[in-house]
């Protein structure tokens, strides 16, 4: 991603409606702090915000449908002007985007008192509306190559519908093949996306550091592997496949993908925070894959390893690695993470190692618990301490945007 964009001129609306990653980055921040909050308020002191959910049910799916698509939107729908050369949605149109949103949210934490019906048209809603625009704008720019994102955001807005009807209708057994599809439906997106920027920026760092781009690795046998591999799995996981062929694939998926971090040699931009992070994050993509796999070839005692790897790990890791660097990106300032950043690299980082060593059963599980929680609140705040004055404020080159 470039910091070159096609923007309207910031003088007709505040900086912060000038960009769709600016509002939904903070959004991001904010809700990851709320929803892990309310999550243990209702886990551990009884709040009444799941209505009919089980915790667990109420919890997955804040953190899945809630919590990643507000930072999904925020990328996409930013980095999709670079790849189109369009115009960003801004001003009342990502004003209402964003009330989707936010709507969809509000509903959730009022399941207990508005009828389902209404919760579901509220909370499917968001992810449509992403999904057509995206749509509309790729398409129209003859953009072709971003399609299957497209694809992607599309069937997660088709597994939040079926995450409801399995919920309308007390099929528990649909709703956990939902959640665990939705998963995997997210590990391909970051597949897709990882796997473009990571060996791109660190490319981009060697040739200004004066060193050879050569030496980061992008096989093709692999790259494909990497993706079809995820994305059987994804098809697997929601049609409810055996166990054995469930574990067969992540298997696979989780040998592509290491072989293919591997080649990109992150190692080699350790002085850069900004793109190591990138590799650090990604890594954990493979780690969980292999512990889906372990999970499901050998049975209980992995059960929710995997989940914690590619949650709070993955999920949570990557994107705090592309908000911190998209919002100094497309803000016109130096490509640079800012002051107080390593400390939100290591605070998300140890929420998510602390979570799956709480998961293994190495530390007790209410202190595991509360440990991992505290990292991830003081890694998110952290965040809105040092980027929210960078996201509501106007670019520092003076552009529009």
């Amino acid at each position: 991603m470039t910091t070159d964009t096609l923007a309207a001129p910031a003088s007709k609306r505040s900086a912060l409606w000038a960009y769709p990653f600016r509002p939904f980055f903070i959004a991001v921040g904010l809700y990851a702090i709320l929803a892990v909050g309310g999550w243990l308020g209702v886990l551990l002191l009884g709040w009444p915000l799941n209505g009919k959910f089980l915790n667990m049910q109420w919890h997955s799916h804040e953190m899945l449908f809630g919590f990643v698509p507000a930072a999904i939107a925020g990328f996409l729908l930013t980095a999709m002007c670079n790849w189109t050369r369009s115009a960003p949605l801004a001003g009342a149109k990502l004003q209402a985007l964003f009330g989707l949103w936010l709507a969809g949210r509000a509903a959730m934490w009022l399941a207990g008192t508005l009828p389902h019906w209404l919760i579901l048209v509220i909370d499917c809603a968001f992810l449509f509306a992403v999904a057509v625009y995206a749509g509309r704008v790729i398409v129209g720019s003859g953009n072709y190559r971003n399609l299957p994102l497209v694809a992607v955001v599309t069937t997660m807005a088709l597994a939040n519908l079926l995450f409801h009807a399995g919920w309308w209708n007390n099929d528990f057994a649909l709703v956990r093949r939902v959640e665990l599809g939705m998963v995997m439906l997210i590990v391909l997106l970051m597949v897709i996306i990882g796997g473009r920027i990571t060996p791109a920026f660190t490319r981009n760092w060697l040739m200004r550091s004066g060193r050879a781009p050569v030496t980061v690795k992008t096989r093709p046998v692999v790259e494909t592997l990497s993706v079809s591999a995820t994305a059987l799995l994804v098809l697997t996981m929601l049609a409810g496949a055996p166990a054995p062929i469930n574990g067969a694939v992540a298997a696979v998926a989780g040998v592509a993908n290491a072989v293919r971090v591997i080649g990109w040699r992150g190692w080699q931009t350790h002085s850069d925070a900004l793109v190591w992070i990138l590799h650090a994050a990604y890594a954990w993509i493979p780690l969980g894959l292999l512990l889906l796999a372990a999970n499901q070839l050998f049975g209980k005692p992995l059960s929710t390893v995997w989940l914690h790897a590619l949650g709070p790990g993955a999920m949570a890791v990557l994107i705090v690695a592309v908000m911190t660097r998209v919002t100094v990106g497309h803000t016109g300032r130096e490509l640079k993470l800012a002051s107080g950043g390593i400390g939100i690299y290591a605070l998300i980082m140890a929420a998510a190692v602390v979570r799956l060593v709480t998961a293994l059963g190495w530390l007790p599980w209410r202190g595991g618990l509360l440990l991992s929680s505290a990292a991830w609140f003081a890694a998110f705040a952290l965040f809105l301490i040092v980027y929210t004055p960078i996201l509501i404020a106007p670019r520092a080159d003076g552009r529009p945007g």
